[in-house]
């Protein structure tokens, strides 16, 4: 899908006036959006948006830049649905692999809209972790996979699905640790809990860190799990810090259960991608990927 994800991040500001409902409804981080809105009010020359004691509201140029926004992002719209199969006749079955955070906390409001346009496709969905929705995609035992990881199978083709970033959270009650922001230098000694051996969680978080000097035998792990489900519950009992998607925890963040935790200098991002054979991809998986693709 062709798009411009900085002009989707101010649109989604400004319909709703707040940074956190853009931030939860576009799987990312308050301080990411805060960051394409600067660079956005750079660009322009001025402010977009007024912020007044917790509200914010349209400056004349966020009005203007809001106008020009809706027109782009609708002749975006107009131009990958005329490149998109419109044959509403579509029959079978799709086998989708999902990692186990999209499969979780992403997918399922997509699959309940792909069913209501297209309720004679019969769908089936394996949950693993990158690693094996790779292998799966690679040996045909799947249609189409949708990983977390980084993409690196060199059978199968890659495509952009969503954006996402990986915090690091704790829980809101936790009375030994109350900083929001830590050091790189003081992120060796927290206890962590990590996903297991083979996710792309797990596999981000590393090269992320690395990136910074920091190698997985200097820190705490206290153990490794494999779910974020699994991670979150253990965080309530266990009081420690664990490195989450924010699409995972944006329940536990409303409800006031988790935190995150910032560490200077040191950003997760990451993609949401489709995977598919090299020129294999069957009718019904590049049906589902327009799909998904135009209904972000």
């Amino acid at each position: 899908m062709i798009t411009d994800f900085r002009l989707q991040v101010f649109k989604t500001v400004a319909e709703h006036l707040s940074f956190t409902r853009a931030a939860e409804e576009l799987y990312i981080s308050q301080p990411a959006v805060t960051k394409h809105i600067r660079e956005l009010e750079k660009q322009v020359g001025g402010a977009l948006f007024i912020r007044d004691r917790g509200h914010i509201t349209l400056t004349g140029k966020g009005e203007l830049l809001l106008k020009h926004t809706q027109e782009i992002l609708a002749a975006y719209r107009n131009m990958n649905e005329a490149f998109a199969e419109t044959d509403i006749s579509f029959t079978g079955t799709l086998r989708i692999g999902a990692s186990t955070t999209i499969s979780q906390y992403v997918l399922p409001k997509y699959l309940a809209q792909f069913r209501k346009q297209y309720p004679q496709i019969h769908i089936t969905v394996f949950n693993g972790n990158t690693e094996q929705i790779e292998n799966w995609t690679a040996n045909g035992e799947i249609d189409l996979g949708i990983i977390e990881g980084d993409a690196k199978h060199p059978s199968l083709h890659y495509s952009i699905f969503l954006q996402d970033e990986i915090v690091l959270v704790t829980t809101v009650d936790h009375v030994l640790f109350r900083k929001d922001e830590i050091s790189l230098s003081e992120l060796p000694k927290l206890p962590l809990v990590l996903r297991e051996n083979g996710s792309g969680t797990l596999a981000v978080v590393e090269h992320a860190l690395a990136s910074k000097g920091i190698t997985r035998n200097m820190l705490q792990i206290n153990i490794q799990l494999g779910s974020s489900e699994g991670i979150k519950r253990y965080l309530y009992s266990a009081g420690i810090f664990a490195f989450l998607s924010i699409a995972a925890i944006s329940d536990e963040l409303t409800s006031g259960r988790l935190r995150v935790i910032e560490i200077e200098g040191l950003r997760i991002n990451r993609s949401f991608r489709f995977a598919v054979l090299h020129g294999e991809c069957n009718r019904l998986g590049n049906l589902f990927i327009s799909f998904c693709q135009n209904h972000k």
